[in-house]
């Protein structure tokens, strides 16, 4: 199949943004600045990459009025440049539709609503009372639990459980191996035993929701698990029972987020993060990778902990003297080092 050909103009009469060039141009794709060949597009969202459009070979670019002079050639100027190219690509590689119809080897309880115009992949088993809407596709061996509901055009990659009673919105992405309504965590002590406690909730997952693969969101011990519209989570991050994720929020990879804490909107976690229990974050608060967060944050901004990379000679040293703070400090404020014995000596 040869591929899709649009015009600069064709590209701004979709998308907006303004031409400054030959508005038809013609290109059919979107590449970096560094591989874009003659009849690719490419971008600019990043000033650091500024000085690489002298050497790019794409037939046009990307980029924010403030770039508007840096080249020469055919451009589409953008308020948000990388929001642009993302939409572009959309336009090159449109996600495939529903192809309506239930596959042979499927399983689907006669007691499921599933819309006509929904695809139900191979091996896929969809159980009572279970709601599949309008063109929704349910992925090859893809599990619905009893009473769950997937919304319109949402999409499920092979391989994703959805337990029952819970519920996925509209326009949802889940990939492969994530995990809606597993039980929370939930144990009760009892004479040096451990008493499961049941976990009669539901994991609720808003509209526009994007769940990376192997991704686990427990279902509420007695409330829900909330995720809220348009939060975007990376692969392999725990969602423990009861927690609260706010609309628009991003998750990146091997975060955990422990039970019962509510996370604000529009917030930003990163990459092995890790949240105690039982605590609130703000809206708008950014969490650096690796960082620790053990209490609330109340107030929007950047937070962070943990010590940077150094050589492992370095770090050696800096830990033996970390070890040495509190005695480090006690002498500073005049006060004896923790352990002396001032007691009186009968020697």
């Amino acid at each position: 199949m040869p591929p899709q050909r649009l015009t600069l103009q064709e590209i701004v009469s979709r998308l907006g943004g303004e031409i400054d060039g030959d508005p038809a141009v013609e290109v059919t794709g979107v590449a970096t600045l560094d591989e874009a060949g003659p009849g690719q597009l490419t971008f600019l969202a990043n000033p650091r990459y500024r000085a690489r459009l002298a050497g790019t070979r794409a037939g046009a670019v990307i980029l924010g009025a403030r770039d508007r002079d840096a080249t020469a050639i055919p451009r589409i100027v953008a308020d948000n440049p990388y929001a642009y190219y993302a939409r572009t690509v959309t336009l090159f590689h449109p996600p495939p539709q529903a192809v309506a119809g239930t596959h042979p080897t499927a399983c689907v309880d006669p007691g499921a609503v599933v819309a006509a115009s929904a695809e139900i992949g191979p091996f896929a088993v969809i159980a009572a009372g279970a709601r599949i809407g309008e063109r929704a596709r349910i992925g090859a061996g893809c599990a619905i639990g009893e009473g769950a509901s997937i919304g319109d055009d949402t999409v499920l990659h092979p391989r994703v459980t959805v337990y029952h009673g819970c519920s996925v919105g509209a326009r949802c992405i889940l990939h492969s191996g994530a995990v809606i309504g597993a039980d929370g965590f939930g144990m009760a002590p009892d004479a040096g035993r451990w008493i499961k406690i049941p976990q009669v909730g539901r994991a609720v997952l808003g509209d526009d929701v994007e769940v990376g693969a192997n991704t686990t969101i427990d279902r509420g011990a007695l409330g829900d698990t909330v995720v809220e519209e348009g939060v975007k989570i990376d692969n392999l991050v725990q969602i423990a029972h009861n927690c609260r994720i706010g609309a628009h929020t991003v998750i990146a990879g091997c975060a955990g987020i422990s039970g019962s804490t509510v996370v604000g909107r529009h917030c930003v976690i990163g990459g092995g993060a890790g949240l105690v229990g039982h605590i609130k974050i703000a809206d708008g608060v950014t969490i650096s990778g690796m960082t620790f967060i053990t209490k609330s944050i109340s107030q929007p901004g950047i937070y962070s902990s943990g010590l940077p990379m150094m050589p492992h000679a370095d770090w050696l040293r800096n830990a033996a003297h970390l070890r040495r703070l509190d005695e480090i400090a006690r002498l500073a404020r005049g006060k004896p080092a923790s352990g002396e014995d001032h007691g009186n000596d009968d020697d």
